[in-house]
């Protein structure tokens, strides 16, 4: 068995720690650092395929020095040419022909059929027969088990769901509905038509360098053993205190306090309490800078140019920071703008989270950053930020979608939205005349602001595409349409369109942001 001692960076081991049943559990971790406090060394441990907000300072006693791994010495880089350190075949430097012979986009030749498929639906359609599966080179199959969700993979070769075919809705009592005439859509890029994962990549799935202008998306190329530690204890915001989860480039004189101290309203920080009261004594601010475009009982919202408030953004970006692993930081925030939702109550206005947006994105993103702070989460107001930012790209006229890639929890909500916000939609339709209600995907997005693409990923993902009689429909079972209504139910906070003020501005001819 391993000594205490014998133990450096790199070590892997398992580490007792306790889940989320208050059970102990010893998953794998890595040692990242080791300091020695008053004669007693602590380790600090990232749990192996878990998250880093999860990363923590451990003492020996929660080792298991019996199954240590030592790390091992690294082979010699090859050398090409005679050239040391140059790697032959660097994946980050070659192009795969594929990607490059397959182009920006799909074919999308066929229609769409919806139809509520309820347990009997096939004896309420005159002649139905059942489903006829695709070849066996498709990947879309017919599935009609609604408890299993998994991710259906459409290839390159494969007829998808077309964006402006009519679609058509088998009602639930086979009784005829009034069709929904098709209406042509603006043309955008179809190449994003595979899994769900395939939204959070680039768009013709070739890796691209980290855009300059504007993009707040870490390229992961430049992490070290500093910026993988959390280097703030406590954050101290009003009357929270925030545990941070993920590293944020704080000044290096701070990150030795037990406690940093924020005002809530300016979010400039402080190092002591004391230094905090005196701020307060000459801060003015009781709500973010920035015009109110938004207000319904005590949630209002703030837009903040980040040229004109440039500290309170990078403030803000600051505290982000704290909890978004896959962003980076720019000090220039002059091309973004930030919306700030906040609560109101007799003090003024608290800050309860924020997203932000490029005020020109050339590939239609309408949020580069979105954070519900950990004292509101889990409360519905993290869906409220997401409806929020689609409503103004309502407003704009645009579809929309999140700058890639999304954070867990950011993922966990946008599905989660995409999937109410469609099944809203399709559940609502309704016919006359004796035909059939019909729907494209365009106008599912114009109707939603929801991109193209994000509508077909989220029809994947609630595996409710199937193939009916030479036709692709999308089928809602009981349980589907049963656990929709459920969680309309629980989803009590919404955007109310009517307190919105807001017009958007056309950045493209101002000759500065």
């Amino acid at each position: 068995m391993a000594e205490v001692g014998e133990i450096i960076e790199g070590c892997r081991l398992p580490v007792l720690r306790r889940n989320q049943d208050n059970e102990d559990e010893w998953p794998l971790a890595e040692i990242l650092s080791v300091k020695d406090i008053s004669g007693r060394k602590l380790f600090y441990v990232h749990y192996i395929d878990f998250n880093k907000r999860l990363d923590e300072w451990v003492t020996h006693e929660r080792l298991d020095l019996k199954k240590i791994q030592f790390p091992k010495k690294e082979a010699k880089t090859p050398t090409k040419n005679g050239l040391p350190g140059s790697r032959p075949g660097s994946p980050e430097r070659e192009v795969p022909a594929s990607a490059q012979a397959s182009g920006k986009t799909l074919p999308i030749p066929v229609q769409i059929t919806l139809r509520f498929n309820l347990p009997k639906e096939r004896e309420a359609i005159p002649g139905g027969e059942p489903d006829q599966p695709l070849s066996s080179s498709s990947c879309l199959q017919p599935n009609h088990r609604s408890t299993k969700r998994k991710v259906e993979v459409v290839s390159p070769a494969t007829p998808v769901p077309s964006e402006t075919a009519p679609a058509s809705v088998f009602p639930q009592n086979g009784a005829a509905r009034r069709a929904v005439a098709a209406q042509p859509g603006r043309k955008r890029k179809s190449n994003c038509l595979g899994t769900d994962e395939d939204s959070q990549d680039s768009s013709d799935g070739i890796p691209s360098a980290p855009r300059m202008t504007g993009s707040l998306v870490s390229d992961r190329s430049h992490d070290d053993i500093v910026t993988r530690m959390k280097n703030i204890e406590c954050i101290e915001l009003g009357r929270h205190r925030l545990k941070p989860w993920y590293f944020s480039p704080y000044p290096q004189e701070l990150t030795t306090l037990p406690v940093l101290y924020l005002c809530e309203f300016c979010l400039k920080y402080g190092r002591s309490l004391k230094c905090l009261q005196r701020h307060l004594t000459k801060c003015d601010l009781r709500h973010p800078p920035g015009n109110e475009i938004y207000r319904k009982g005590t949630i209002s919202f703030f837009e903040i140019d980040g040229r004109k408030n440039k500290s309170y953004s990078q403030n803000l970006c600051l505290l982000a920071k704290c909890f978004l692993d896959h962003k980076t930081l720019y000090y220039g925030t002059d091309p973004f703008l930030f919306y700030v939702m906040t609560e109101y109550d007799c003090k003024g206005f608290h800050i309860v989270g924020y997203f932000s947006k490029e005020k020109e994105s050339t590939e239609d993103y309408n949020v580069a950053c979105i954070l519900t702070l950990p004292p509101y989460q889990r409360r519905g107001y993290g869906k409220l930020l997401i409806e929020f930012s689609y409503e103004l790209s309502k407003v704009e006229g645009k579809t929309g979608t999140p700058e890639k890639p999304l954070s867990d929890l950011g993922l966990l909500s946008y599905r989660s939205y995409w999937s109410q916000t469609i099944l809203e939609i399709l559940m609502g339709l309704k016919s006359e005349s004796g035909e059939r209600p019909q729907i494209t995907i365009n106008e599912i997005s114009e109707i939603t602001s929801i991109k193209k693409e994000d509508v077909i990923s989220t029809l994947q993902y609630l595996n409710l595409i199937n193939y009916y009689k030479g036709q692709y429909i999308l089928t809602l079972s009981e349980d589907i349409v049963d656990g929709h209504e459920r969680a309309m139910l629980k989803r009590l906070l919404r955007i109310d369109s009517k307190c919105l003020h807001f017009t958007p501005k056309d950045w493209s001819k101002r000759g500065k942001w």
